[in-house]
């Protein structure tokens, strides 16, 4: 690929870049730049982290980047995951690096960092204490809808480490771009602005949208708030399909999200279309009798908003083809945990964990 056939690649999973223009320099300037993205190990995976996350890895590595993918277990403790309890939350992350494998993200080919390793670097602590010169209070308390918190919540002090532990770790990996959800944005903006006054390697910042729980939204609803509760979804299990769901569990969750007829936004069963399927499959295929319209291709996105507004594709319809397509996705990784052993008994302890936030 040459650099902007590299940017283009990338702007098919992006909604937002900050920016483009550096973007395309970097590929311009570096064959294999330097990218993370982040997770809290805490429970099981659901389907915005087994098939949405590793969709993206995909589209990164093919882009020759150098993919990190960051366990931030010590920020999952600090924000309370599995009771704050470090090795709980360690055992999460080892059975999430066994989802990335079953979901066909290569680890010889991504490199997997534990924030605890990087905290004991010499140069952590005073990194730390330098951004943090930068933040006031009020900033601070602004950016902690990164970790699923915000003014509202009874906040132990550790918690106010977070966006300034998050935005050292860019530093401290020396990284060239992140690639995270819109969530994650007012951590990389303030990364950004430390960068630009410390005269430290300013980094590239592609932020992905964030996947809709099976409830969708209601008019009115605060996009921030929207954006903290899909960050819980694992502590509400009818919220979201998980990457271990039987084909039935899949069919009777998406038989029961909110779908309402000719309606687009706010719609989570057009979502998983609109970002999953149509991103993994070769198209997309509504099956139905002949009574009903016959079967019926899709190669774009538009042309499924198109039917569905005009009410020529009816939501059982859709819910129907949604469920098969993610089962067809899903599977690979479903039978990896259940004929691994090792896979299979981490699993088990992770399941039999308490989530808590």
């Amino acid at each position: 690929m040459t650099p902007q056939e590299k940017v283009e690649h990338l702007k098919a999973i992006a909604e937002e870049i900050i920016t483009e223009e550096e973007l395309l320099k970097l590929f311009q300037t570096k064959e294999h730049p330097v990218c993370y993205d982040g997770f809290e190990p805490s429970g099981i995976a659901p389907i915005h982290f087994g098939l949405l996350r590793a969709l993206y890895v995909k589209k990164l590595l093919e882009t020759g980047v150098h993919v990190i993918l960051f366990l931030a277990d010590f920020h999952g403790m600090i924000n309370n995951k599995l009771g704050g309890d470090l090795e709980k939350i360690k055992t999460a992350g080892k059975y999430f690096i066994e989802v990335w494998k079953a979901a066909g993200i290569n680890t010889n080919k991504v490199e997997v960092v534990w924030a605890s390793d990087l905290l004991t670097r010499k140069t952590y602590i005073e990194r730390l204490l330098r951004v943090s010169k930068e933040l006031t209070l009020d900033r601070v308390t602004k950016t902690l809808t990164i970790a699923g918190r915000n003014e509202k919540d009874k906040l132990i002090f550790a918690q106010f480490l977070y966006p300034a532990m998050q935005v050292s770790d860019i530093f401290e990996l020396d990284l060239d771009m992140v690639e995270m959800g819109m969530d994650q944005r007012r951590a990389n903006v303030i990364a950004r602005e430390v960068a630009h006054k410390l005269h430290w390697k300013v980094p590239v910042a592609i932020h992905h949208h964030m996947l809709l729980g099976l409830k969708g939204t209601k008019e009115g609803d605060n996009p921030e708030e929207v954006m903290v509760k899909s960050k819980m979804s694992k502590s509400d299990p009818t919220s979201a399909i998980y990457m271990h769901d039987s084909a039935s569990e899949i069919a009777a969750k998406i038989k029961t999200a909110f779908c309402p007829p000719l309606i687009v936004a706010g719609n989570p069963v057009l979502e998983y279309v609109k970002y999953i399927i149509m991103l993994s499959l070769p198209s997309f295929k509504i099956e139905r009798t002949a009574e009903h319209g016959g079967d019926k291709e899709y190669q774009t996105f538009d042309e499924v908003t198109n039917d569905y507004e005009s009410g020529a594709l009816h939501p059982m319809d859709l819910k129907a083809a949604v469920a098969r397509d993610l089962d067809i996705l899903i599977k690979p990784v479903r039978e990896h945990f259940e004929n691994n052993a090792e896979a299979k008994k981490l699993y088990e302890t992770v399941k039999s964990f308490q989530i808590t936030r």
